[in-house]
């Protein structure tokens, strides 16, 4: 037989060689199986990524939104007041949202190509503060023509209207991008669909409660408390927003904005231009602002009339009270209000049996104001002790006014102070057995913007004060709203639940017998007495005048309310903390008719500068 050849000799077997076929075969597909996995995988992780991305700039610019909208209501507080201000604030921020969220595509072809909705933002942030301040101040401004009932909104209307509506656009574009999130966390569809508007919803009310700025100025280092102030921080705001949105040259544009807030705003705070520019405008016409600052209860200044001779105490758009400079302080100053005089009559009660000395008694007094009271009670030898949530409105009263630095004061919320007090009281009482009270006299004297701080009206709050009030003891309150509406028929009828005998007055006799009747009461009370008539007044020496013309005519209260004059037919109940509705469904209302009568106390010049 002829030899084999060399290569057929040193072939495999038949079978080695499918063997090896098919081990090859077997690592190609483990190739592909762990490629098509890294793949996979790497798939996945741009995916997470690219939603991460998108998610955190939802977020970011729902923040910014939320954050435009509390700085936008804060910026015309002062002009309005924070009640009309915000009266309709929360229907105008939804629709915003609502518009912008739903016509994103249309608004989106109306613009050129290759320009994208989020890089107007700037734009529209910038030019808030410069259009609000150019819409609100001036002989023919919004607030002039429009008054507080519409005046906010038309402002509104022009200026956060459309930043809320193109943030909101700008989200629903973001969530359009992000849906490839759906194939790492597949959701039921109509999960998948309702889930973001819901949830965007949820983060911009959660961003717009804690985005409150005039809450940390007071503890805030001094550069962080001027960026938190109300035009400030819109700036702020407009340089967020140009660091989420898309760079553009288009940025240059906001310039001119940016440069009218700090040359020509003089609602700018903190700064000692815009502060110049405000009393440079007010010249004119008399008035010089001394002092200002923005606190946790509002824009608090301090405006003095050079001609007429008075300086007064602003808080947003109420006034905390005034006295006259062009009269010496001999031994006080002369107020401006006869209100805040008449609650010095709480020492002109009479008590039965009972002496009360000037030089042994004690007196509480909750809010400060300027301090007329509690420097009257001081001048009087009386241990005062005053308690004021806000340390800005305690600053200016004993700067720029006559409050005498020998009293107690207490820089906190009136509720938890008194909290406090009653229950060191009752610990006192479960030692000694004896319940004998604090004071001698309370005066509460708290308000601000036409409405009351609620909480200090409530039953659980007059029962404290009944409470630290000593058996002989006398309170005055001071409730200042709309005897036409149902909160002072509720809140008297809380009063006289913890104060059986109890007289009220008002400040000045009624003018009109229809339509609104704003005014200042004071409600006189013992705490040992069943009926209205055990409540008497002695006639005022002149060492209780204090050689005050003011004291003279006001100190003796003489205008007497009775049921019959409050007017709502409304049925009234009793306010506890968890039952309020009856006096905040009222507020708006009274919150009007407290603006008319502050634009006839101040001008409006004065008012819309601030």
């Amino acid at each position: 037989m002829p030899p084999k050849p060399a290569a057929a000799c040193n072939a495999p077997p038949v079978n080695a060689q499918s063997n090896d076929f098919t081990s090859t075969s077997q690592d190609f597909e483990r190739d592909l199986t762990s490629l098509a996995g890294r793949a996979r995988g790497a798939t996945r992780a741009r995916v997470v990524r690219r939603a991460a991305i998108a998610y955190g700039r939802i977020v970011l610019l729902l923040t910014l939104a939320a954050a435009s909208a509390n700085a936008s209501v804060a910026a015309l507080s002062p002009v309005f007041g924070a009640i009309p201000a915000g009266r309709w604030h929360f229907a105008l921020v939804a629709s915003a949202l609502f518009t912008g969220w739903s016509s994103n595509l249309h608004l989106q072809r109306l613009l050129p190509p290759h320009r994208p909705l989020a890089i107007f933002l700037p734009l529209l942030a910038a030019y808030v503060p410069a259009v609000q301040y150019v819409l609100s101040s001036g002989g023919a401004s919004i607030s002039t023509l429009a008054g507080p009932r519409w005046g906010p909104v038309v402002i509104e209307a022009l200026t956060l209207f459309p930043l809320l509506a193109a943030t909101a656009a700008c989200v629903a574009t973001e969530f359009e991008s992000a849906t490839g999130i759906d194939e790492v966390v597949p959701l039921p569809r109509w999960i998948g669909d309702a889930l973001p508007g819901i949830g965007s919803w949820a983060v911009f009310r959660l961003a717009e409660s804690v985005t409150v700025f005039t809450e940390i100025t007071l503890s805030a280092p001094k550069v962080v408390a001027w960026l938190t102030t109300r035009v400030a921080s819109q700036l702020a705001l407009a340089t967020a927003y140009c660091i989420v949105s898309r760079p553009s040259r288009l940025w240059m544009y906001a310039v001119p904005a940016i440069l009218h807030a700090m040359l020509l705003n003089s609602h700018l705070a903190g700064s000692p231009w815009a502060l110049a520019l405000n009393n440079r405008a007010l010249q004119s016409d008399g008035w010089v602002v001394l002092d200002r600052r923005e606190s946790i209860t509002g824009y608090v200044s301090v405006i003095e009339n050079l001609s007429q001779g008075f300086r007064v105490l602003r808080c947003d758009h109420s006034l905390l009270g005034g006295e006259w400079t062009r009269f010496p302080a001999n031994p006080v100053a002369e107020p401006v209000y006869g209100v805040f005089v008449m609650l010095e009559a709480v020492r002109l009660v009479n008590v039965p049996d009972k002496t009360i000395r000037d030089a042994d008694a004690s007196c509480l007094v909750v809010g400060l104001g300027i301090g007329t009271a509690p420097a009257a009670f001081v001048a009087h030898g009386i241990d005062t002790t005053v308690v004021e949530l806000d340390p800005v409105v305690h600053e200016f009263a004993s700067r720029y006014f006559h409050l005498p630095a020998n009293h107690k004061a207490v820089l906190e919320d009136a509720v938890s102070y008194t909290d406090r007090l009653v229950a060191e009281q009752s610990v006192d009482l479960n030692r000694s057995g004896l319940a004998t009270g604090r004071f001698d006299y309370i005066v509460h004297d708290v308000f601000t913007g036409g409405a009351e701080p609620i909480p200090l009206f409530t039953l659980e709050f007059l029962q404290n004060l009944h409470a630290l009030l000593k058996p002989s003891g006398v309170i005055a309150i001071n409730y200042a709203g709309d005897l036409a509406l149902t909160p002072i028929k509720a809140v008297m009828l809380t009063i006289r639940a913890v104060f059986p005998a109890c007289r009220i007055f008002r400040e000045h006799e009624r003018r009109n017998s229809d339509g609104p009747d704003f005014t200042n009461c004071i409600v006189f009370c013992i705490k040992q007495g069943k009926r209205d008539a055990d409540i008497t007044f002695r006639a005022p020496l002149e060492a209780d005048l204090l050689r005050s013309n003011v004291r003279k005519q006001f100190l003796m209260p003489k205008y007497e309310v009775f049921d019959a004059d409050f007017r709502s037919t409304e049925d009234a109940r009793i306010v506890r903390r968890n039952d309020t509705a009856q006096l905040t469904k009222h507020h708006a209302e009274s919150a009007l008719g407290h603006w008319a009568v502050m634009r006839q106390v101040v001008p409006a010049k004065v008012w819309e500068l601030w």
